[in-house]
């Protein structure tokens, strides 16, 4: 049998650099801050956000997201050689130079998007980069509690989606932060903290030989389970309370119940089952429950707004 033809070394090249953006979660992070940009006008204009600025937040806050990966997969690079050697910097397809440039370069789109929408807007971008490099540099190393940084970080992107929308009046006037920007953020934060446990419970056998003291770790993926299943129960309550406060109709509110009610199940399987590999799972099947949770969100919002169905 003939071997198959070697990739060319730019297809595979590329085919590297989409990998560091995760294209699995790409769903989750493309539809968070689309629900955010629709969710800051609706909720206080009952209308639509004006075209041009949706695309433009949507693509910098997607690019921030991603950059926070690229970086910190940089960092990573001696875990991963463990835990995920096909991945594109452990297994040499990219060097760590080429995805540290590549990085540098999601963060600028991102920044230049900020800097045209809403000064706010990039005051919260560079402090979203500060935590996330904080985690990725020295917390996730040094603390136990390395998620801290990583929820509050995440939080901080639908909040700097929102203000894009609806300036504080801090740094550009505008009438205020509405309730509802706030708790999206807070949901965001705290199922981060749920999200990034699930990831470090499928790392740890690596971060152990590395001595990285994450949570699974440390105490254990039995213990984590437990801690994760509570932070994603606060988060499924918070999206049902964000429905209320926003003023959301009965397809988001039916939907954010009917898959809160599933993520919970697979919480709880997770607290029944806890290994590695269930936690994996669970981290994939997570980012699942927020894209439909962002989906019907975003398409709650068009029905309403776009066709006067919330009259």
């Amino acid at each position: 049998m003939e071997s198959s033809k070697p990739m060319h070394p730019f297809i595979s090249r590329f085919r590297a650099h989409i990998e560091l953006l995760r294209p699995p979660l790409a769903a989750m992070d493309l539809a968070m801050p689309a629900a955010a940009a629709l969710l800051a006008v609706y909720a206080v204009e009952g209308a639509l956000p004006p075209l041009l600025p949706f695309i433009l937040a949507s693509i910098g806050a997607y690019c921030a997201i991603t950059s926070s990966y690229v970086y910190n997969d940089c960092c990573d690079i001696d875990v991963d050689s463990i835990a995920m050697p096909d991945r594109p910097l452990p297994s040499a397809q990219l060097s760590k130079r080429e995805a540290q440039l590549w990085s540098l370069f999601l963060f600028l789109v991102a920044a230049a998007v900020a800097l045209y929408l809403n000064p706010e807007s990039f005051a919260v971008l560079v402090a979203a980069t500060v935590l996330i490099t904080i985690y990725s540099t020295w917390a996730k190393r040094n603390t136990p509690f390395s998620w801290i940084f990583v929820g509050i970080s995440f939080g901080l992107v639908p909040l700097g989606v929102w203000l894009a929308f609806e300036p504080a009046g801090i740094l550009k006037a505008g009438p205020g932060l509405h309730p509802a920007g706030l708790m999206l953020a807070a949901m965001i934060a705290i199922t981060d903290w749920g999200f990034t446990n699930c990831d470090a419970s499928r790392d740890v056998e690596g971060d152990r030989e590395k001595g990285i003291p994450t949570t699974p770790a440390t105490y254990g993926i039995p213990a984590t389970a437990k801690m994760v299943a509570g932070f994603w129960m606060i988060g499924i309550i918070l999206s049902l309370a964000l429905g209320l406060a926003a003023n959301l109709g009965w397809l988001y509110l039916t939907a954010a119940a009917l898959a809160g009610g599933w993520l919970l199940r697979q919480n709880l399987d997770f607290v029944r089952h806890p290994t590695a590999k269930r936690g994996e799972r669970l981290f994939y099947q997570s980012a699942n429950y927020r894209a439909i949770l962002f989906a019907a969100l975003i398409t709650d919002v068009l029905l309403q707004a776009g066709l006067g169905l919330g009259a």
